[in-house]
């Protein structure tokens, strides 16, 4: 690895935890290969810290981060200014420091949510059936969002907490119906997508507890969680 310098560009991606995150591989990969004097670190932040680590990146000389589980939604609320993307979502993936310290917060999930579907299965069609989504975190917005541009007729979200799921209802409207947790498996009956957005079944955290006989058998189903490449989730799809 190069040396780093006053002058090397800093980045990084902020969550709790962070260790799974691929990010600091993926970039520091293309920052190699285009000879750029950059690092990209991950930035272990606990809960009750994100505030003040956000507030520190442009006094530490960060040009920008990323945020991953589960600051998005914290993140929305202290940067300085949002997207249009990041506002609609409520959430914020992404932040830049500009020149003055300002922050500002943009949203990505919602195009790599969709592309990685298409890409994968390039025949499925939102508008064709309902979805069922698991979680109603920073992630789950994104999806969200994502599911009612691409046209989904009823979206069904289901979560540990009712209360997260009512802001979510508050927040989107329209095509949201809530379910309760203990519902999440009659729930997929007649779903074309089932979308898991909860850390459960990553690495280090308790499985995630699902039954998928009454899925339809043409159903997409996708979860944002990649470590490991393929969940229990995925397996049992």
């Amino acid at each position: 690895m190069p040396s780093v310098t006053a002058k090397t560009i800093k980045a990084g991606v902020i969550g709790w935890p962070v260790e799974h995150s691929l990010s600091p591989r993926l970039h520091g990969y293309w920052l190699e290969t285009y000879g750029i004097d950059g690092v990209y670190l991950p930035l272990p932040v606990a809960p009750p810290n994100i505030e003040d680590a956000i507030l520190a990146l442009p006094k530490l000389g960060f040009v920008g981060a990323n945020v991953t589980v589960p600051h998005k939604e914290a993140a929305f609320r202290i940067v300085d200014g949002l997207s249009d993307t990041a506002r609609k979502i409520g959430a914020v993936n992404t932040i830049v420091c500009d020149e003055d310290g300002e922050l500002y917060g943009d949203n990505t999930d919602v195009f790599g949510f969709i592309e990685n579907i298409r890409s994968a299965a390039p025949d499925w069609r939102a508008d064709a059936a309902p979805a069922l989504v698991l979680g109603a975190g920073g992630a789950a917005r994104a999806v969200i969002a994502a599911l009612i541009d691409a046209g989904t007729p009823e979206i069904r979200l289901a979560n540990r907490t009712r209360e997260r799921a009512d802001e979510l209802m508050t927040h989107f409207g329209g095509p949201l119906t809530i379910v309760g947790w203990e519902e999440r498996n009659a729930a997929m009956a007649g779903a074309g997508t089932l979308v898991n957005t909860t850390t459960l079944g990553m690495i280090g955290n308790p499985p995630l507890n699902v039954h998928l006989s009454e899925l339809n058998d043409a159903a997409v189903v996708n979860d944002i969680v990649y470590a490991p490449l393929e969940t229990p989730l995925l397996k049992a799809a």
